[in-house]
């Protein structure tokens, strides 16, 4: 279960602060996928950020029963300097893993190779999000953060991602956010809706589909 407390996130602005979520209070309980719609720039991203803990409110609480991944493909945490298994062996520590075993299996899934022992900063971006992709599939995770998009890669890789991310599902929740209502569908039982910095929660992704294509008309 995750619950949210009167979060609160705004960014500096220019002409001062930019509110983009504003009093945010809500509950994600165990055994639900939950899909989140919204247009382009109304905070779905932090938000997911926040509910994985990779970036922090201003204000309000957030409570995680249960381990949380960060989201899915996101890799602008890694250590630049450091090499992908030493990325590997520095989160299999936090998370109280095996190392060898987390770098095996992200070695063998995310096809890098070679350049496993070289820093991160010399990956392209697809690098990256393969070796945080295979990273995310090594730890068991109670909820799975899938922002925008599940798969990366080239078709190939992204048919293996669909693959092992559905075996995952099958024992854990998933909290997404997607511009395709089909795969809002196809993952989540209920959906909310982000419009102007609160967050609407509703039993079914259709009454949420309905209520955001209202508001965004």
């Amino acid at each position: 279960m995750i619950q949210l407390y009167d979060i609160e996130k705004s960014y500096r602005g220019k002409s001062g602060p930019i509110r983009v979520l504003r009093g945010i209070t809500a509950d994600f309980p165990k055994g639900v996928s939950t899909g989140i719609l919204g247009g382009n720039g109304a905070g779905k991203s932090t938000l997911l950020r926040i509910i994985a803990g990779s970036e922090r409110q201003n204000y309000g609480e957030v409570v995680r029963q249960g381990s949380v991944s960060w989201p899915l493909g996101f890799s602008a945490s890694f250590a630049g300097s450091l090499s992908g298994a030493e990325n590997l062996r520095f989160v299999s520590r936090i998370y109280g893993m095996d190392h060898q075993q987390v770098t095996d299996f992200v070695a063998d899934f995310a096809e890098l190779g070679k350049a496993m022992k070289e820093p991160v900063k010399t990956y392209s971006s697809g690098m990256r999000q393969r070796l945080a992709f295979g990273l995310s599939m090594a730890i068991d995770f109670s909820v799975y953060i899938i922002d925008e998009s599940l798969a990366v890669g080239d078709a190939a890789f992204q048919a293996k991602c669909n693959a092992i991310f559905n075996e995952r599902r099958q024992r854990s929740d998933v909290i997404m956010t997607s511009h395709s209502i089909e795969m809002i569908r196809e993952y989540c039982s209920r959906a909310a809706v982000l419009h102007k910095g609160e967050l609407t929660m509703f039993d079914t992704v259709d009454e949420a589909h309905e209520h955001y294509m209202r508001v965004s008309a």
